[in-house]
């Protein structure tokens, strides 16, 4: 199996400011308090994001907390689907990219820092999930790390780290990957510009999705 791991957020689609918007509705309902301000997010996963805006507003939250969030953060994702679809949208490149893929017999999944429910909602909407093995991806609610999320995939996957692609746009995602052996295709498409990712040691950087022969060409090098 050739496995092909993608990250979402700026290396496939942009929210352009929707997905904050509904992170922020998500978390009135659920601690009663506005959000204020946001933790960092690039790279890192839900729960943590979660967890460290609540630390901002001075709350201390658990488990039970961060499930209630997750809920409520994907019932906004579907009821808000329209204006997702209205006012974000997917990068350049990004469906030839999965359909070239598709075509040329790779299996593609998802590691995400969402969770599985908005991960889900989010390709649905801009139309990138008809080719995605769900089962075999993993997502925020499995692990903080952005690299127990790639080892869990792989170990669902059953794929070989050796037979195994990253697709991200952050450090974060570069690093998850080559702690578990697998090589990263960096893409600038995010607040990371080319040289920031290449020295985080990635196996190729591109500056975005568009160049569908590259990118096909770089994920079966090795095959």
């Amino acid at each position: 199996m050739r496995l092909v791991l993608w990250d979402i957020d700026h290396t496939l689609i942009s929210t352009r400011g929707v997905g904050r918007e509904l992170s922020a509705a998500a978390f009135l309902r659920v601690t009663g308090q506005p959000m204020r301000e946001q933790a960092k997010i690039d790279g890192i996963t839900e729960p943590v994001i979660f967890r460290e805006t609540a630390k901002l507003h001075g709350l201390a939250t658990g488990r039970a907390e961060f499930e209630s969030f997750a809920e409520a953060l994907a019932e906004e994702h579907l009821a808000r689907s329209g204006e997702l679809r209205e006012r974000g949208h997917a990068l350049a490149g990004a469906a030839a990219a999965v359909e070239a893929l598709d075509s040329g017999g790779m299996t593609q999944t998802v590691v995400s820092g969402n969770v599985r429910a908005v991960s889900e909602i989010k390709l649905s909407v801009f139309g990138l999930d008809r080719h995605i093995r769900w089962e075999l991806g993993a997502y925020g609610e499995d692990e903080d790390e952005r690299a127990e999320l790639v080892r869990l995939a792989l170990e669902r996957s059953g794929a070989s780290a050796a037979d195994t692609v990253l697709i991200g746009d952050t450090p974060a995602d570069v690093q998850a990957g080559l702690a578990n052996g697998v090589r990263v295709i960096a893409v600038a498409t995010g607040n990371s510009g080319e040289d920031e990712l290449r020295d985080c040691g990635p196996f190729a950087v591109l500056p975005d999705l568009s160049d569908t022969e590259r990118l096909v060409m770089l994920v079966a090098e090795g095959s």
